[in-house]
């Protein structure tokens, strides 16, 4: 069990490694979503003009769905090349259990898109005059959020990888499954802007982490052998 526990460990930083590898060779796919949220972010103060009431009131929606839509450019490409050249499949072959792979996949895709919103988005909050506690709050929910995206959106890729038009369904698949945590991640600061406790948005936030993080690598190895199973 122990010898089992050491291969599954070392398939997943093998993993791991090769997917970082990749990223780097491939800037575009994880800097264009990070250029277009500091564009977005940097450009409504602007366009609001200098009231800070006006854009301490906006900022926590409109922090929150850039973030999101931002998230939603290169999910298209997280399992396709993978698929296509069949590396999926050989994995699915292989010895090690299909979810290490899909948990390497997850926590790379987090590494790349997810942990990048963590420390950008509470950066660009002293523009919308966030600061003191509030900024705090912002910074955790990204972190207590950012995983179970990352779930949602490589769940979502998954599903669509046979699928023609593929980026369209996978953008209304994972829409609604992410209204939750936008309106528990948002609430959560403008809570803390109001002088109120944002205990219960972040305890949400943390319940969704929990059961996405201890399911999602379960489901997607299944998903992805559907996929399979269907080319």
């Amino acid at each position: 069990m122990h010898s089992s526990s050491v291969s599954y460990t070392k398939v997943f930083i093998s993993q791991l490694k090769k997917d970082l590898y990749l990223s780097a060779l491939k800037r575009s796919e994880w800097l264009n979503p990070l250029i277009f949220l500091v564009l977005v972010q940097s450009l409504f103060p602007l366009a609001l003009g200098a009231d800070p009431a006006l854009l301490e009131k906006v900022a926590p929606a409109l922090l929150w769905v850039t973030a999101l839509l931002s998230t939603l450019i290169s999910l298209e490409t997280l399992f396709q090349e993978d698929f296509e050249d069949g590396c999926l499949e050989q994995m699915l072959l292989a010895g090690p259990p299909f979810f290490v792979f899909c948990m390497a996949k997850l926590f790379c895709h987090w590494l790349v898109s997810g942990a990048p919103l963590v420390i950008i988005c509470p950066l660009l909050a002293a523009s919308f005059y966030i600061e003191g506690e509030a900024l705090w709050v912002m910074a955790l929910s990204l972190l207590l959020a950012t995983p179970s995206l990352s779930c949602i959106s490589a769940l979502a890729s998954a599903l669509t990888l046979n699928a023609r038009r593929g980026g369209v369904l996978l953008s209304l698949i994972v829409l609604p499954l992410y209204i939750p945590i936008l309106v528990f991640g948002s609430g959560a600061i403008m809570q803390s802007l109001a002088g109120e406790s944002a205990q219960g948005a972040l305890f949400m936030l943390a319940a969704f982490l929990l059961l996405s993080v201890s399911l999602a690598p379960f489901v997607l190895s299944s998903a992805l052998k559907l996929s399979i199973s269907d080319s």
